[in-house]
């Protein structure tokens, strides 16, 4: 039997944090259509980041992992705050994840599959998204990721 998305998320015993409340004048997410876009979503507990640095260089791939999870779960969050429940999304249509790194060759596709793996495992394997992963010298707030989401909304 195909559990829910919401389902899923109790099941897993993850319990999403608070949604943030946008660092600035923007909002956390716009609805369009049947499309749902989500401002850069980065690992903080509110306005205080859970991890500070580039991977090779202040932190390891390992840290960078639970960087991008972090990140994730903001984004699960947001997303229900605007939408009620995340049994509304369809399907995830697009991930950008945006990696801070010191140079070198660190394992970004590890790192962003973090991110991915969280998201299919909530969403199911039938809603996993196109990707982009990105190496960059900064991120705001000194956070080693940022992701960015776009989802269709049923």
């Amino acid at each position: 039997m195909v559990k829910s998305t919401e389902e899923r998320l109790a099941a897993a015993a993850i319990e999403l944090p608070p949604a943030v409340t946008p660092f600035g004048p923007y909002v956390a997410a716009v609805q369009t259509g049947n499309l749902l876009f989500l401002s850069g979503m980065l690992p903080t507990v509110g306005h205080e980041p859970k991890f500070l640095g580039r991977v090779g260089k202040e932190l390891n791939v390992e840290q960078g992992c639970s960087g991008a999870y972090a990140a994730a779960l903001n984004v699960l969050a947001v997303a229900r705050q605007n939408l009620g429940s995340l049994d509304r999304i369809s399907r995830v249509v697009k991930l950008g994840v945006y990696i801070a790194t010191a140079g070198g060759r660190p394992d970004l596709v590890k790192i962003a599959d973090a991110a991915s793996e969280l998201l299919r495992d909530i969403f199911g394997e039938d809603k996993i998204s196109a990707r982009l992963v990105f190496g960059v010298e900064n991120l705001p707030f000194g956070v080693p990721v940022e992701l960015e989401v776009i989802f269709e909304v049923g």
